[in-house]
């Protein structure tokens, strides 16, 4: 601001004097006009820099202000993400049994629901398999879905429509559903579909999660179900011809006993599962990124 000063001072003598040229009084005029600029400048930037500082403590107020229910809430979304992970692991373990060995695992299911299923079957052959042993229903994925799809064809959607009504019926009401997606070997190398399942996982889940939409579509209530995808990790054929691929690629639906026991063992009614539901668990934005195990490359 001094400089500025003299700066004035110094034109103004040098022209009351008429000691000093044109050019060097339009220099001097020119230096003035710069450093009353740069005032001005400096006065907005110091101007915007207090508001900033004064927003950024009404945050930090805020923040501070609701310290307390932020981690409330971050614990119990914490809490209730580790009961949902104990539960599908559960089911996860119950079909793993009941794949390796059948009499531990889901068994045969009571006879009114064994027979709904096995007249399932037969009137649709050509899409479903009930393995009867295992209480397993498959659905045939060449059938049910396009090649590298997880749309269901219409056809597909009737069946598990019918499906859903025997799942429904009181037969069926005391078991739990496990929805398993499976592929063969083949990579996923389709640029289109490569888009919307890039690998077999991706697939084989999109597939699994395709049929228990349809189920909860026909009724089938959402605590009942968990989806999961095991790409071709657990084949039942060889994948070296393509009758074998061709078995390997299924959608399976374990039909479980409730995690209280099994009615069929005991007699015993079971107590209802503690399931999260559709309402207790949060939303989360589908476009929000989330952080996926490193799979190796496999494909369609």
């Amino acid at each position: 601001m001094a400089r500025m000063q003299w700066i004035g001072l110094a034109v103004l003598g040098l022209f009351l004097t008429g000691c000093v040229s044109q050019d060097k009084y339009n220099a001097l005029k020119l230096e003035l006009d710069q450093a009353k600029s740069a005032l001005g400048t400096a006065q907005s930037n110091e101007a915007a820099a207090r508001a900033e500082a004064d927003a950024l403590k009404k945050n930090l107020d805020t923040i501070g202000m609701g310290d307390a229910a932020t981690k409330g809430l971050i614990a119990n979304l914490t809490t209730q993400n580790q009961d949902y992970a104990r539960q599908l692991a559960e089911l996860q373990a119950k079909y793993e049994d009941a794949i390796r060995n059948p009499v531990r695992g889901a068994g045969p299911l009571p006879a009114p629901l064994a027979n709904a299923l096995q007249a399932f079957a037969a009137q649709n052959s050509d899409l479903v398999e009930f393995d009867a042993a295992r209480g397993i229903v498959k659905f045939k994925s060449d059938v049910t879905f396009d090649s590298g799809s997880a749309d269901l064809k219409p056809e597909g959607k009737a069946v598990i429509a019918r499906f859903a009504q025997i799942l429904n019926s009181p037969a069926a009401g005391e078991f739990e559903l496990m929805v398993a997606g499976h592929t063969d070997n083949a990579r996923v190398v389709n640029p289109d579909t490569k888009r919307r399942h890039p690998d077999n996982w991706y697939l084989s889940a999109h597939r699994a999660i395709a049929v228990g939409h349809e189920l909860m579509v026909g009724s089938v209530q959402p605590s009942r179900l968990a989806v999961s995808g095991y790409a071709d990790t657990k084949p039942v054929a060889s994948n070296v011809a393509d009758s074998g691929r061709k078995q390997n690629r299924r959608v399976e639906v374990m039909i479980l006993p409730l995690r209280g026991g099994s009615m069929v063992a005991t007699g015993a009614k079971a107590a209802p599962p503690k399931l999260l539901n559709k309402d207790s668990v949060p939303t989360v934005n589908k476009d929000t990124p989330v952080v996926q195990p490193k799979m190796p490359q496999l494909n369609k």
